[in-house]
C-alpha cells in the first residue's frame, strides 16, 4: 500500500496488524525528534465509502483519547496525529488472551491502577470488555490499547460515572476468568450488576448492530480474522485430519505485504508428505473453499499439558510478531517445538 504522503521518509511499515472496513493497523518504525522508534500506525485513508463516516468518528476518538491517556503511562503515547492517520507507541507486550495471566495477582492490581488512572484523567475506554485492548507488558504491568470507542469528559457527570463503571465491570470479568479467588465481595457483586445503559444495549442496540453487521455488511465478529477464518478454516481443517498420515491441524489468519487477510495452515504430519500433496488433498476435498496461503508441515504443535493446541503462539508465529513469543514459552521441550516451527516458517513478509 502506498504511504500517506504526511508520512513520507518518516514511516517504514514491517507488517499488518490488523486491517477491516473501518481501518488498516501497520507495526514499523517511525522518525521521531529523538530518532527511530517502534511504533503502530492507524490510517483511515483507504476504507470502503460506506464505512468512512465511522472510521473518522472512531478515529478522532482515538486520537482525542491518546492524546491525554499516552502520558499517564497506560497506553500508547501518541507520537503523530495527521487528518487520516496516527502513529502510536509501540507497548512491549502481548494480548490478555496471549498472555493468559492466571494466578497473577499482580497483573490486575496494576490494571486496577492503570484504570483508576484513566478515569481519573477523565477518560472511558468503553471497549474493555474485548481482552485484546488489555496489554500485558514485558515489565509484568498492564496497558490499555484501541481507544477508539473512547469518551473524553470535562467532568464527572451521571454518564461518565455510568461509563467508568462499566470499564471497571470489565476488568473485573477478566479478573474472574485468570484469578477468580482473588475477587472481593464487592467485585463479585459488581461483576453481576450491569448497569442500565448495559442492559438496554444487550436487549436492543445489539440485535440491531448484529443485524447491520452480520446480516447487512455480512461482516464477521472476529476483530480482523475475516471471513475465511469463519467459513473456510474450519473446513479445511476437518479435511485434513481425515489424511491417514495428518495427526492435526491449526489454522490461523494472518496479513500478506498487500493486507490481504489470508489463512496459514500447521499441518503436524508423518514423514512423506508434502506441501503440494496437502495442497491437492484440500483441493479434491474442499472445492469451493480457497487453500490457505502458507500450508507448513510441522513434526509437533505446542500444547498445553490438557493437550490443547496454543493457537496464540502460532498466531504470533504466523504474523511474524516472533519478538513477543520468547516471554510465553515456560518449559524446554516447547521452547524446541516452537523454534523449530519459526525456522521453517513460511510467511516471509517482514523480511525485505
Amino acid at each position: 500500500m502506498s504511504l500517506p504522503p504526511e508520512l513520507e521518509g518518516r514511516w517504514m511499515s514491517r507488517l499488518v496488524l490488523k486491517r477491516d472496513a473501518f481501518s488498516t493497523v501497520e507495526r514499523g518504525r517511525f522518525v521521531t525528534s529523538e530518532g527511530e522508534v517502534e511504533a503502530v500506525l492507524r490510517r483511515i485513508d483507504q476504507v470502503p465509502w460506506w464505512s468512512f463516516a465511522i472510521a473518522h468518528l472512531l478515529f478522532v476518538r482515538e486520537r482525542k483519547a491518546l492524546a491525554i491517556a499516552g502520558q499517564l503511562g497506560v497506553a500508547p503515547p501518541l507520537l503523530f496525529a495527521g487528518r487520516r492517520v496516527l502513529v502510536r507507541g509501540w507497548i512491549d507486550g502481548v494480548a490478555l488472551q496471549i498472555a493468559k495471566p492466571h494466578g497473577d495477582r499482580a497483573y490486575f492490581h496494576s490494571a486496577r491502577a492503570a484504570l483508576r488512572k484513566l478515569h481519573r484523567a477523565g477518560i472511558c475506554h468503553n471497549d474493555l470488555s474485548k481482552q485484546q485492548n488489555w496489554l500485558r507488558g514485558r515489565d509484568g504491568r498492564a496497558y490499555l490499547t484501541d481507544f477508539q470507542l473512547a469518551s473524553c469528559f470535562q467532568q464527572r457527570g451521571r454518564l461518565f460515572r455510568i461509563l467508568a463503571y462499566e470499564d471497571l465491570r470489565h476488568l473485573i470479568k477478566h479478573k474472574h476468568r485468570y484469578v477468580r479467588d482473588a475477587l472481593t465481595a464487592t467485585e463479585w457483586r459488581l461483576r453481576r450488576r450491569k448497569s442500565g445503559i448495559t442492559r438496554s444495549w444487550m436487549a436492543s442496540g445489539k440485535q440491531i448492530y448484529n443485524w447491520i453487521v452480520h446480516g447487512v455488511f455480512r461482516l464477521p465478529d472476529l476483530e480482523g480474522g475475516g471471513a475465511r477464518l469463519v467459513h473456510d478454516a474450519p473446513r479445511i481443517a476437518a479435511c485434513l485430519k481425515h489424511h491417514p498420515q495428518v495427526r492435526d491441524v491449526a489454522i490461523v489468519s494472518f496479513y500478506d505485504r498487500g493486507a490481504k487477510n489470508s489463512l496459514y495452515a500447521f499441518v503436524e504430519a508423518e514423514p512423506g508428505l508434502s506441501e503440494a500433496l496437502m495442497r491437492d488433498f484440500i483441493a479434491h476435498s474442499v472445492a469451493d473453499a480457497e487453500p490457505p496461503e502458507c500450508i507448513q508441515l510441522v513434526d509437533g504443535l505446542p500444547r498445553l499439558r490438557t493437550g490443547e493446541i496454543r493457537l496464540e503462539l502460532l498466531q504470533l508465529v504466523a504474523s511474524n510478531q516472533l519478538d513477543q513469543i520468547d516471554g510465553l514459552l515456560a518449559e524446554e521441550t516447547e521452547r524446541a517445538i516452537v523454534s523449530a516451527i519459526i525456522a521453517q516458517r513460511r510467511n516471509l513478509a517482514d523480511r525485505f
